[in-house]
């Protein structure tokens, strides 16, 4: 992929925000609302849904447009940023006016997208892709050129501020994900059940995919995504816990929530959480199940490690997103050519 050397100004053009908005819980309908949300108050902005299978919860509750070029409801003109989906093999872009900028917010890990997004066919008279990734992670994976720009995924960090658990006699574990079976490793269902024999509640929210699996057990509780709002089940924990199965996760948004609400936060090296983790201090990051099983031991054992390292993750947060630094990102969507 070729990324050129772009001159940019500041604009006053609405910014049209795309995304398939196909689930409440998704990482990438959460940075598209996140993002318009910050957007909003400094730029015309607009949502518009691309794919058919619209959650109709996003549809009630979000200003989401659907694209019809046949009753006239399309964007017309401005700069296009695209997240978590593409424009390739539809007819809709060859009916609306083209923009004046087009970014992709290239949020998976699926390599194939950079081929079909690096260029817009010659007939649409698009301009040439502007990339912008979630992690350094996923840069130096799909092996990016350097010029490729890197935003964390929007998080409004205010809504995960810490708060105090009323601690009980057993200390919780908890993860959330989507309730896809990509996301959970096998490995895990083991770990869960050595977790309890060292006295913990396991909480597992967006996990029924693996119910099945699971043996029956007392204190383990698993729950649908959306059971509970994400920073109501994560303020109910005292660590986090996050490893994905096939899933690549470029970014981990989950991970950043819960050192929002000031967790321990567990993690898998293989994430792009992890460049913003440094173990012992603000998170810790395993390779083995063995090194999860010991590490979180010990923190079983230390609540005052527990308090104390997710401290240093809340810390790790509000400086990732600093008024100044979210700034400077917003910036970057509101330049013209």
């Amino acid at each position: 992929m070729r990324s050129p050397n772009i001159s940019l100004t500041s604009s006053s053009a609405p910014i049209h925000i795309f995304n398939g908005f196909q689930n409440s819980h998704g990482g990438s309908e959460l940075e598209a609302l996140s993002l318009c949300d910050l957007l909003r108050g400094q730029s015309e902005t607009y949502l518009w849904a691309t794919s058919s299978r619209v959650s109709h919860e996003l549809l009630q509750n979000y200003p989401i447009r659907r694209i019809s070029p046949w009753v006239r409801e399309v964007p017309r003109g401005g700069i296009y940023v695209f997240i978590g989906v593409h424009w390739r093999n539809k007819l809709w872009p060859y009916l609306i006016v083209k923009p004046s900028r087009l970014i992709y917010i290239y949020n998976t890990f699926h390599p194939k997208i950079v081929a079909l997004t690096a260029r817009a066919p010659r007939v649409l008279g698009w301009p040439r892709t502007e990339y912008v990734v979630i992690s350094n992670f996923q840069k130096n994976l799909l092996a990016l050129p350097d010029n490729v720009r890197v935003h964390p995924s929007p998080i409004d960090i205010s809504l995960f501020s810490p708060a105090s658990r009323a601690r009980g006699t057993r200390m919780i574990i908890g993860r959330l994900s989507r309730d896809s079976v990509g996301k959970h490793d096998p490995a895990d269902l083991t770990l869960y059940q050595q977790l309890v024999q060292k006295g913990c509640d396991i909480h597992l929210q967006g996990a029924t995919c693996i119910r099945t699996q699971l043996a029956e057990n007392p204190a383990i509780t698993v729950l649908a995504e959306g059971h509970f709002s994400a920073v109501d089940f994560l303020r109910g924990l005292d660590i986090f816990y996050y490893r994905s199965g096939t899933h690549v996760e470029t970014f981990g948004r989950v991970v950043f929530e819960a050192m929002a609400c000031a967790k321990a936060v567990v993690c898998h090296v293989h994430g792009g959480y992890a460049e913003s983790i440094r173990h012992g201090e603000n998170g810790f990051l395993f390779n083995t199940t063995a090194e999860a099983e010991a590490i979180l031991t010990t923190l079983i054992a230390d609540p005052a490690l527990c308090a104390r390292v997710g401290a240093a993750a809340r810390a790790t947060v509000e400086r990732m997103y600093a008024p100044l630094a979210v700034q400077s990102r917003l910036d970057f969507y509101r330049q013209a050519r």
